[in-house]
């Protein structure tokens, strides 16, 4: 047999002869289960609401394609050169002003570009976590945050949400219920406006007392807020950060506002923060892509971005209605859900007995796919949740879509009642995103 740190033998009967090699933590590192179905879910006869995906067309591709060969044609020898891993200064500038519509004073010296804010929640779990350490979070939270936590092996308490985001008094009973346990809680992870899955915004009422709380426990807060000017009636809540600089860490993205295919992302931290933040952007990537950076940075500079906003919060407010107008057509009794006020998702509680995850198989069959609610929890919850993301199919795909899903468990409630409740394999992790799922 072979030992710790030896190849496996010839004739060993493991399909993977490196198992032994692995670090303790890739033992949180769990693949999708549903990512195969999602292969079959991106036929064009299939209508996903599943994956988070923006919508692309409204954008001026014929005009950007022209600039972005123009500006590889006269700064090429920049824009396919190496750069710093803090980013472009330039860039770092324009994105202080594009922070200052949430309230943010941020200065370019505390922004760090990274390769989408995934990459930014990463670097910030990194250098905070220690195995064993707590971090809290929204119950349920973002899918691409659970994942990074369990694969710095953090221990995930969830916070319970209401109808105006995350509930303080749970908070409070949270950072009590680890003290008693003699752990360590390294910071709050939310998103506050707009959640994902969750589509709840956190109340202006409550972020004072949120930080307040995290403050007086001596917590960290990491802000995650990617949709946050996207509401569908224009109103932009003030940032966390705004509030308290010196206790939030804000994440930021292009991704929702502009095109997630550039990979642009941002941090924006307290000043010794920002320096162990570069130190492991430089460990990582060495420095992000500065040909993304530059387009990213051409296209605020030379496009009406705050316009483009618009337009994108109008194709979205379409797409919400439609949506919420096709629940409240077809879904059969016991079912319920939120009314986002911006954003990409509603989040959708189902009959009890009916489990989410199992049935998903069955959808895709049916022709439309979802994100069951056992992804967006660390502690296997969700089961009778789902999520629609509405932000990619047009408004008619969205309503025969939610017709299907309907349809689909019309015939699980059937099943139920003869057949007894259908369960799902219990996870071993949690699940770390794909495109179709974050």
């Amino acid at each position: 047999m072979t030992t710790p740190g030896q190849p496996a033998k010839q004739g060993n009967r493991s399909l993977d002869p490196h198992l032994r090699r692995y670090a303790a933590r890739t033992a949180g590192m769990t693949a999708s289960e549903i990512r195969a179905l999602f292969a079959v879910a991106s036929r064009p006869e299939v209508v996903s609401l599943a994956g988070g995906m923006p919508h692309l067309a409204a954008l001026p591709l014929d005009g950007l394609a022209t600039e972005i060969g123009e500006m590889v044609a006269t700064d090429g020898l920049v824009a396919l050169q190496y750069a710093s891993a803090h980013g472009m200064p330039e860039l770092r500038e324009q994105i202080c002003d594009v922070m200052a519509l949430e309230g943010i004073h941020g200065h370019p010296d505390d922004v760090v570009v990274t390769v989408g804010s995934q990459m930014g929640l990463d670097m910030v779990t990194r250098i905070f976590v220690d195995p064993g350490d707590v971090v809290l979070a929204e119950g349920p939270s973002y899918v691409g945050a659970l994942g990074s936590f369990a694969a710095y092996q953090a221990q995930v308490v969830h916070v319970a949400m209401d109808a105006d985001g995350l509930v303080p008094q749970a908070l409070r009973e949270a950072l009590a219920a680890v003290e008693r346990s003699g752990r360590r809680v390294k910071f709050l992870y939310t998103i506050p406006n707009f959640h994902n899955p969750a589509g709840v915004t956190l109340s202006v009422a409550r972020r004072a007392e949120v930080l307040e709380i995290c403050r007086q426990a001596g917590v960290l807060v990491v802000e995650d807020n990617p949709y946050g000017l996207l509401g569908f009636d224009g109103q932009t809540y003030p940032a966390l950060r705004s509030t308290d600089p010196d206790n939030v860490v804000y994440l930021g993205s292009f991704s929702k506002t502009f095109a997630p295919g550039l990979r642009v992302g941002w941090v924006l931290a307290p000043h010794a923060v920002r320096e162990k933040l570069v130190l492991a952007a430089e460990s990582a990537t060495l420095c992000p892509p500065t040909l993304n950076q530059m387009i990213v940075s051409r296209y605020l500079a030379t496009h009406d971005w705050k316009g483009q906003i618009k337009t994108y919060r109008e194709a979205y407010r379409d797409r919400r209605d439609a949506a919420i107008s096709a629940l409240e057509q077809h879904m059969p009794e016991g079912c319920s859900w939120n009314r986002p006020d911006g954003g990409f998702y509603v989040w959708v509680t189902v009959p009890e007995g009916i489990d989410t995850k199992a049935m998903l198989p069955r959808a895709i069959t049916q022709r439309v796919a979802y994100a069951s609610g056992t992804g967006f929890y660390a502690d296997k919850l969700g089961s009778r949740q789902l999520r629609i993301s509405y932000c990619y199919p047009t408004p008619e795909r969205i309503r025969e879509g939610v017709r299907r899903l309907a349809n689909v468990l019309e015939d699980e409630a059937q099943l139920h009642a003869t057949f007894g409740p259908t369960t799902s394999r219990e996870l071993s992790g949690p699940q770390n995103p794909s495109p179709d799922t974050a």
